[in-house]
């Protein structure tokens, strides 16, 4: 069965549209082959800086024939008086067939025209020479160029393509403008090691024909040889480096012969501070630090970097990495020492030069909101004077490093070197470390800030930018975010759950959006509503795809279109993330098996009557007096004895006494329904009715406190 090979030769891709392309070609290409019913054997996508190969054995040597039944016109259209019509012929011409092919068949729409049609299949030669050019040029990428004369457009030049079936070429040219590109065997090797083109002989042989030529197709393979030289090459110093995942996922794509090398620089620079030389190292150099143990953060005055030169010259590499490394570090060390000359705090005039948002003026003015909002923030916890001031210097100073010369050169150095000058200034150690604390999250998969200081300022300031940006208008839509709302809104949420922060972030937003439509003339009500929603969105995701709650427990907690829910989960977030958790502990235990029926059938038949959600007391809504049956008392006096265990639910959210004390009223309840003492809750007198519709009512009411059961499905 065939084997085809296609390789798209290149100048030195970016690293990441390799990676990226490789995805799309792995995913793609199977499916336009499924698409053209092709099937194959085993299918591997390659690529090196220089080139994206695909190979794809056990190929057919064409499609399978295509049998399919084809409808035509209706039978009166197609024949008049025995004759074909224009519409007839039309088809049948349309298909290929004769008109004495047609089969006349009955349907719900009466006589219609049909035809067996058989498809021979196409040569897969012919097919792939059709498939190879969209393979290519519908590959997505960031600033992809144009070169030569034409309108192509790919990541970097086209210089070779090679396009074997078995061990033919198939012929194949791609355009663009007045150059050719046209296929062959030829390939291009490694260009120090093996600067002589090589020769394909079939595609099979494609990964080793290029390994003989030093080049190593497999990306898999590279990153494997990185990971072992990188680590013995520590080793062999003594120390120890991590295999940071990005980094190392762009060297895999720098390379076609991945050898180590390892370099050094002075001792004077481990006076800078370690993130100052690992970020100088790995986000912009491409080089791997060397710690001195795996637990240490003392760095050894040495590198390792990946060449994709010749390993006999690994000498003269190093030495012109070196000076390299050494300019960056001394340019760290002068950014550093001209810093630490002033205190953090004279940065912050600096901030009233930096636009935070065109329509939101300067950081600065940002900073004196995040204050503010930090204050209110403080005030709800009723935090001491102490810890307040902790937390307003440290908002006031939070953004300061960002004008710093250390920064502005290295912008992934925001909030560490704030916290090292914080520290440098004198400034609380709690201070300067709720200056690096307020970024974090960083991402879904970072951490959370640790101190309380750290985790208000980080609070005070997303919630400035969701509400300043949705303020001007500027909402999330699908899937763009160009501002990071959404990640703003669950790093607010997840902060608060982690820390147990009793905050009412209904109020929050109320204070806040306010202050901001009185300051910039906007709609306050609208903005306030608009956030309400997307806050409760926002919850309702992280429950369920974070926290893993089934979807109806999450509608129970948070309610659907019931207000009384949605303000409750806004005032405590603490309460609505308990509710579900611990409506899901009792989902997986069976608990909640033993009082759903009891309390769904109670809220729906309570919805008969007029007793409002907040009742919880019978004394003043039952008259004893009216019962007819047991039942109705033993009814009445289980919700006397059910009041205090909802009330410490509700203060100490001690939602397991509750349940526990719903389990042991269900009996009691059931017999209300249908034991030997049952009653008709609809009986014909008003009076009766209505205190029986109450002592339901008042049942659906203590259960409410957890959770609306009727948004419960039964047995999920």
């Amino acid at each position: 069965m065939p084997a085809f090979l296609l390789e798209v030769g290149t100048e030195e891709l970016p690293a990441s549209f390799l990676s990226n392309a490789i995805v799309q070609w792995r995913s793609r290409i199977p499916q336009t082959l499924e698409a053209n019913s092709l099937t194959y054997q085993a299918f591997e996508v390659y690529g090196t800086p220089r080139r994206l190969a695909v190979l794809i054995t056990g190929l057919p040597s064409q499609q399978p024939d295509k049998e399919e039944e084809i409808k035509g016109p209706p039978a009166q259209a197609a024949f008049k008086d025995g004759q074909p019509t224009p519409a007839a012929v039309g088809f049948a011409k349309k298909q290929g067939v004769e008109v004495a092919a047609f089969e006349i068949r009955p349907t719900e729409k009466g006589d219609f025209v049909f035809i067996q049609k058989k498809t021979p299949g196409r040569p897969v030669a012919e097919i792939l020479t059709e498939l190879v050019p969209q393979w290519i040029w519908n590959l997505e990428g960031k600033r992809l160029m144009r070169w030569g004369h034409g309108d192509a457009k790919f990541s970097r030049p086209i210089r070779w393509l090679v396009t074997l079936l078995d061990g033919d070429v198939l012929p194949l040219e791609l355009e663009n403008g007045g150059k050719t590109v046209k296929s062959n065997r030829i390939s291009q090797a490694h260009r120090v090691l093996h600067p002589e083109p090589v020769t394909i002989p079939h595609a099979t042989e494609y990964v080793n024909t290029l390994r003989s030529a030093f080049v190593n197709v497999v990306p898999e393979e590279r990153e494997n040889i990185i990971k072992e030289q990188v680590t013995t090459a520590a080793q062999k110093l003594g120390g120890y480096t991590p295999i940071y995942p990005d980094l190392l996922a762009e060297v895999i794509n720098l390379v076609e012969s991945p050898s180590a090398v390892i370099g050094k620089f002075e001792d004077e620079f481990l006076q800078l501070p370690t993130e100052v030389i690992t970020t100088v190292m790995v986000n912009h150099q491409r080089y791997f630090p060397i710690f001195k143990t795996a637990d240490s953060k003392e760095l050894l005055p040495n590198f390792i970097t990946t060449s994709n030169g010749d390993p006999a010259k690994s000498d003269i590499i190093a030495v012109g990495n070196e000076r390299v490394i050494r300019a960056r570090l001394a340019d760290g060390r002068f950014f550093y020492e001209a810093d630490l000359a002033k205190p953090l705090e004279s940065f912050l005039p600096q901030l009233e030069k930096v636009t935070f948002q065109e329509d939101l003026g300067s950081v600065r003015a940002k900073i004196d909101r995040v204050v503010n909002i930090a204050n209110f923030i403080s005030q709800q916890l009723q935090l001491g004077e102490s810890e307040s001031e902790k937390i307003k210097r440290a908002a006031l100073l939070c953004k300061a490093d960002l004008v710093t010369q250390m920064v502005y050169e290295f912008p992934e150095l925001q909030g560490i070197m704030g916290e090292k000058y914080a520290l440098a200034s004198g400034e609380d150690a709690e201070v300067a470390t709720a200056i690096i604390e307020h970024y974090l999250p960083k991402n879904a998969d970072d951490i959370l800030p640790q101190t309380l200081t750290g985790q208000i300022v980080g609070l005070a300031d997303r919630l400035d930018t969701l509400i300043s940006i949705f303020g001007l208008g500027l909402i999330p839509t699908g899937s763009s975010d160009p501002f990071a709302l959404r990640r703003a809104a669950n790093a607010i949420i997840n902060i608060t759950w982690f820390a147990n922060l009793q905050i009412n972030l209904e109020k929050l937003l109320e204070q806040i959006a306010t202050d901001f439509a009185t300051a910039f003339n906007k709609d306050g009500k609208s903005l306030i509503k608009t956030l309400q929603e997307f806050f409760l969105q926002r919850i309702r995701t992280l429950l369920q795809e974070e926290k893993q709650i089934d979807y109806d427990l999450v509608n129970a907690v948070l309610g659907e279109n019931d207000p009384e829910y949605t303000e409750r989960a806004l005032q405590d977030l603490l309460d609505v993330r308990d509710r579900a958790l611990y409506l899901q502990q009792i989902r997986k235990d069976g608990t909640l098996d033993k009082i759903y029926e009891t309390v769904n059938r109670s809220t729906r038949l309570a919805a008969q009557g007029d007793l409002d959600f907040q009742q919880l007391e019978p004394q003043s809504l039952i008259n004893p007096e009216l019962f007819q049956k047991a039942s109705e008392s033993a009814f009445y006096n289980a919700l006397v004895e059910l009041v205090p265990e909802t009330q410490a639910a509700q203060e100490n959210r001690d939602y397991l006494r509750l349940v526990a004390a719903l389990e042991k009223i269900a009996p009691t309840v059931s017999n209300f329904f249908d034991g030997e003492d049952s009653v008709l809750v609809m009986d014909s007198n008003a009076d009766i009715k209505r205190n029986r519709l109450n002592l339901l009512g008042l049942l659906r009411n203590h259960a409410r406190v957890i959770a609306d059961f009727g948004a419960i499905v039964k047995n999920l």
